[in-house]
């Protein structure tokens, strides 16, 4: 081993197993504006989603993270094997990744199984077979192996891609906005697949998009990039309930909260679902008791009463208390942030009706929740 090879060992060693480690300061170009300056320790499993506007900086993050633009300071360390420090830089070609543009790019003269094998490596023949049926089977291609990729739609033509940076069996997945050039009949055709992933591998995802349906969709880990900065970082949960994050994106006036099915009361077409902070009705989707869904709510929807007003067409009232409120200067309306149980919920409420019932940290209200929707 040279002598580079050891330091890079060295210097590998001394980053907490079981986390990917993006430090990266990068000016593009010495006549750029543009400034990505991030410190990011990320989880090793589940989809981290990188948000942000155009131009905040997520496709250079990503592009650093692959080796595809070099920054000019930056420590890059991904299953314990380091990718870049001050006095190293690992070529993209010996990186363990796998990256899925916006674009499929399949070779167009070779069928979906050629373009598939290819990335297959020097596996065992009969391990090598075994987990290229596993992975077509996992997104859905069997029947499109023999075609060429003018003969798929869009949709099935980034499922290839993904299969394809599978097989490479990466220590990390990188998509650079995946579904923006498709519509969204292809967008809904491909998105059950990438929830698929999910639990059908450990291999963590880098999930680039400025899409607030993917974020609520796909995110475990969300990071929000303004400008080149990271302005939140966390779980999902988390930043979806930070209602000091400066943006008006979704995460600043919805609640997101992981439930279960408990009950289908068919007779009314409804389902009750548990929580951490207590159950709630929806309308029924039909699946399984036991599943777990993800819900979104909207703080436009959530309304404070003082009592629980058990007169109400409202099906779902949760007790609650009134932990953060924050009123933007110049606006008519307040969020107030409330706990339920271990559970957070937003609720937008005007600055009238704040000063009206006398609303503050620490008082014992009940949230009405006027919609709720599934996410996942």
């Amino acid at each position: 081993m040279n002598d580079s090879s050891n330091a890079a060992a060295i210097e590998a060693s001394t980053f907490k197993l079981n986390k990917m480690r993006v430090q990266i300061d990068h000016k593009p170009s010495k006549s750029s504006s543009f400034h990505l300056n991030v410190n990011l320790e990320l989880p090793s499993s589940g989809v981290t989603v990188i948000y942000g506007a155009s131009g905040s900086g997520k496709t250079t993050l990503l592009r650093c993270v692959a080796g595809l633009e070099r920054a000019a300071s930056a420590e890059i360390c991904v299953a314990n094997q380091l990718w870049q420090s001050e006095n190293f830089f690992l070529e993209t070609h010996k990186r363990s990744l796998g990256f899925v543009f916006q674009e499929a790019s399949l070779f167009p003269f070779m069928s979906v199984r050629k373009n598939l094998l290819i990335a297959i490596g020097d596996l065992a023949i009969a391990e090598r077979l075994k987990y290229f049926d596993e992975v077509v089977s996992l997104m859905g291609i069997d029947k499109h192996l023999d075609r060429k990729p003018n003969q798929l739609s869009g949709g099935e033509r980034q499922r290839v891609a993904i299969a394809r940076a599978l097989l490479l069996k990466p220590s990390v997945l990188l998509f650079d906005e995946p579904l923006a050039s498709l519509d969204s009949a292809r967008k809904n055709e491909i998105l059950p697949f990438l929830d698929k992933l999910q639990t059908a591998t450990n291999t963590p995802i880098l999930y680039v998009t400025h899409s607030d349906d993917e974020v609520l969709r796909l995110a475990n880990y969300l990071v929000v990039l303004e400008h080149g900065l990271c302005k939140g970082s966390g779980t999902i949960n988390d930043v979806a309930s930070d209602i000091n994050l400066p943006f008006s994106g979704f995460f600043d006036r919805s609640s997101i909260i992981e439930a279960r099915i408990v009950k289908h009361e068919n007779s009314w077409g409804l389902m009750q679902v548990e929580f951490e902070g207590g159950s709630l009705w929806l309308t029924d989707s039909m699946q399984e008791i036991g599943s777990s869904i993800r819900l979104r709510i909207k703080a436009s929807d959530v309304s404070i009463a003082l009592t629980d007003h058990q007169d109400s067409s409202i099906l779902n009232r949760l007790a609650a208390t009134i932990v953060e409120i924050q009123t933007d200067e110049g606006s008519s309306v307040s969020i107030v942030k409330l706990r339920v149980g271990e559970a957070i919920l937003l609720a937008k409420v005007s600055n009238w009706s704040l000063e009206r019932l006398s609303l503050k940290v620490g008082l014992l209200v009940w949230a009405q929740l006027k919609a709720v929707a599934i996410a996942r």
